[in-house]
């Protein structure tokens, strides 16, 4: 029987998360919170509910939970979601695409979520409520750590630590046995040395 999920943030990168939910198959999405400004819209077919003042109540229902707010600029605000879930006791969804490939040698933290076509190697290592986007590839014995955005198609070389927080921008790539600063930006594109 599939779990029932409640999403956290209605916006554009709730729209990647949810066919990516749909197409791994193990939670049925029972609807999102967001502002209340919003309630009674939906995203792609599923309703908004209610807002972070109802976490306690869907919690108290046996709900899973996974923010989908996106990450750019900063991770505070996925940190706070993250931190009311904790608070509330609540359960976080880990959900992996079918279409991606993580080593059964690999560790996935709780609240991430690894999207389609994401390569992660063998002894690589991503914190919780982390997003490893479209077509990333993390290698051998990379650590990536809490509150992380991997945005789409870059690469983490072998060795790489990612600190708390980063944002790590598309296409961007990284040499073997690079740390980059906790809270970094890294522009798309980018060479990280």
């Amino acid at each position: 029987m599939k779990r029932k999920l409640i999403l956290l943030g209605g916006g554009g990168h709730c729209k990647s998360c949810i066919d990516v939910i749909e197409q791994e198959g193990k939670y049925e999405i029972s609807g999102i919170l967001d502002r209340q400004s919003l309630l009674g819209q939906n995203v792609l077919g599923y309703d908004i509910v209610g807002t972070d003042d109802d976490i306690n109540k869907f919690v108290n229902e046996g709900y899973t939970f996974l923010i989908t707010v996106g990450q750019i600029k900063t991770s505070s605000v996925r940190r706070n979601l993250f931190s009311l879930l904790r608070k509330s006791n609540a359960q976080l969804a880990t959900v992996i695409s079918p279409r991606a490939y993580v080593s059964k040698f690999a560790c996935i933290g709780s609240g991430t979520i690894i999207m389609h076509d994401v390569l992660v190697n063998a002894s690589a290592s991503i914190g919780d409520n982390c997003i490893i986007n479209s077509k990333v590839l993390i290698e051998h014995d990379a650590i990536i750590e809490d509150f992380c955005h991997i945005s789409t198609s870059a690469v983490i070389n072998g060795c790489c630590t990612v600190r708390e927080g980063t944002f790590f921008g598309s296409n961007a790539v990284s040499r073997e046995n690079v740390h980059t600063n906790v809270e970094a930006f890294i522009k798309a594109g980018s060479i990280v040395k």
